[in-house]
This record gives C-alpha cells, structure tokens and sequence, in this order.
C-alpha cells in the first residue's frame, strides 16, 4: 500500500482537479491502493478518480465529492462522514463497518457485497440516507440503523435486511413493498390470524419482480379448515 507525502498528494489532487475543468497539464487521479488512512480530505473533488481498495480508515470526508469514482474494495472504517456525495461511484465490497453514514447521498451508487455492519456496541448509522435507485445486492446490512433511509428504486435482492427497529420508517417503492410482501407470505405459521394476514397481502405479494422464478403463491387454508 503506497503513502504519499503531503506535497505529493496535494500536487495529484491540483492536477486532478485540472482534469475534471479540462485544464491543459491536468491529470486523473490514480490513488489505487494508497494509504490515505486519517487523512484531511475535507470537501475534496475526487469525481472519477481511481481509488480502488484504498485505506480511507478515520480519514475526513466530510463534503466529499465521489461522483463516478471507482472506489471498489475500498476501506471507510471509522472515517467521518458529513454531506458526502457518493452519486453513482462504484462502491462494490467497499467496507463501512461501524461508521456513521446519516444523509449521506449513495444515489444509483453500485453498492454490491458493501459492508455496513455493525455490533451492539458500534452500529452503522444510516438514517435519512439516501439510496435512491442504487444497486444493493447482496449487500449486508446487519446491526444498521436505517430509519428514514430513503430506498426508493434500489436494488435489494440478496441483501442482508435488519429485523429490528433500526429498519423502521424506511422509505420504499412498490417494488420493494411487493418484495418484503412475497416474503412474509411464504413463511409457514398455523395461526388463523397471521394466514388471514398473508392472503390480504397475496395480490401485492404476486407483484414481487421475481415471481416467476420463485412461483406464485396461492391461497392458504389454516389447518383446521382442511
């Protein structure tokens, strides 16, 4: 992993920043793999840089901008985050584990196999953030605190979805409500009441995107009917 002094890493940055105005002698930044590791990279401009599997752990990213930049595999533990606008970066197996994440814009970021985790003692903090229409497959979301997160056209399938209050008062699309629909529906209960539920709940659940796949449920009888 390559650390840069602080006069070399402000003179990528510059020229950087040149790049993205089309200034003659401007340059991508290529950091891939670096060791930015408590780093001030406050209000930063790193649209379109190539930042794969950099270590960005207690940096300061507070009102960075990430538009487009390929941070894959990238390191965020512990790293401060305020305004960041992580707008359609590829953030593929990128690790926030533990850190606070509220307001945060991850609009149509690809989020596949993130790591947002968290324990009881240090949860990742994601309220009101924002993944409007971003790719979460498989990501994991465990031990997240996701209340008024806004998960209008995202892409959830596979993914890792907390059941505790952390996920309350999220905001969702139809999509995703047919989803979590067709979910509790296939679980198997013998009480009256919880299958009453679940055939109210059928026609929203049989709009679930993957239903021919996973097959169309049918209505259920309890038990005692026979």
């Amino acid at each position: 992993m390559k650390t840069y002094t602080r006069d070399e890493l402000q003179e990528i940055l510059e020229k950087h920043k040149m790049w993205i105005n089309n200034e003659a002698g401007g340059e991508r930044a290529n950091l891939r793999g670096a060791n930015l590791c408590g780093t001030n990279l406050r209000g930063t401009d790193f649209r379109e840089a190539d930042l794969q599997e950099a270590d960005f752990r207690r940096a300061d990213l507070r009102e960075a901008y990430f538009w487009g930049t390929n941070l894959r595999g990238t390191d965020f533990r512990e790293a401060a985050f305020c305004g960041t606008d992580f707008w359609k970066a590829d953030l593929r197996e990128a690790d926030f584990w533990g850190t606070d994440l509220r307001g945060v814009d991850f609009r149509e970021a690809d989020l596949r196999k993130a790591y947002f985790g968290g324990t009881n003692l240090q949860e990742a903090d994601f309220r009101g953030t924002d993944f409007r229409g971003s790719d979460l497959r498989k990501t994991y979301f465990c031990g997240t605190d996701l209340r008024r997160a806004n998960f209008q056209e995202a892409d959830l399938d596979y993914s890792c979805w907390p059941l505790w209050c952390g996920s309350f008062d999220v905001k969702i699309d139809k999509r995703i409500a047919a989803q979590l629909a067709y979910h509790f529906c296939r679980t198997i209960c013998d009480d009256p009441e919880v299958i009453a539920a679940q055939n109210a709940l059928l026609s929203l659940a049989n709009q679930f995107h993957r239903v021919e796949e996973c097959g169309e449920i049918e209505p259920m009888k309890a038990r005692d009917e026979g």
